[in-house]
């Protein structure tokens, strides 16, 4: 394995998993409500969806990118609306901890596949990964093997973001007061619904 490609590839998943967006909002409001393991599930969602895309990037599937980026504008919807419904969502549930902490199994999945389904309703990122990996091959040819070397280090780069992410909001979770996560996760709420109106008039004017 070429060691030097997969840390280049894992820095370039890291930082474009970095910014705070909705999906960083989402997995620190999850940290704060269901614990590290939930936030964790929720990064891990959005580090696949990187991985895919940087899939469709790595090994220039042509067909498969034309189809994403011909329908960017319904995804663009349908990622608004998401998150507009998730925002609402926040806004109406409870901080309540412990009934969280019963139900964490089914969220942790419901996390990964909504947090992955939001990433991918992006298509757009999979033109970011394909001049990212143009300009770390150069004229070189990608074969076989490093295109799987540069999936993987992508998908490791996101993975770490989100652990260090989870893992920090979980270390200072139970020193918070149930009243100021509920306040947090009201405040995630109304980001969301402005990410999401913001998105949606984005394509619409």
């Amino acid at each position: 394995m070429d060691y030097v490609l997969l840390t280049k590839a894992s820095v370039i998943g890291l930082s474009i998993a970095a910014p705070v967006g909705p999906i960083g909002l989402l997995c620190m409001q999850r940290t704060l409500i269901s614990g590290a393991k939930t936030g964790l599930a929720c990064g891990l969602g959005a580090a696949t969806a990187d991985a895919i895309y940087g899939a469709i990037g790595a090994f220039g599937l042509t067909a498969v990118t034309q189809i994403f980026t011909t329908a960017a504008t319904p995804l663009a919807l349908f990622g608004g609306l998401f998150l507009i419904w998730m925002g609402y969502q926040l806004l109406r549930t409870s901080a309540n901890t412990k009934a969280a902490s019963l139900q964490v199994g089914t969220s942790n999945i419901q996390a990964f596949i909504s947090t992955m389904a939001l990433t991918l309703a992006n298509p757009m990122t999979i033109l970011s990964f394909i001049a990212v990996f143009s300009a770390l091959s150069g004229s070189m040819m990608l074969n076989t093997q490093s295109a799987m070397t540069m999936v993987t280090g992508v998908f490791l780069g996101s993975a770490i973001w989100w652990l260090m992410l989870s893992t920090s909001v979980s270390i200072i979770r139970h020193k918070i007061h149930a009243s100021t996560i509920e306040l947090i996760s009201k405040a995630a709420g109304v980001l969301l619904l402005g990410f999401g109106g913001w998105q949606i008039l984005s394509v619409v004017l």
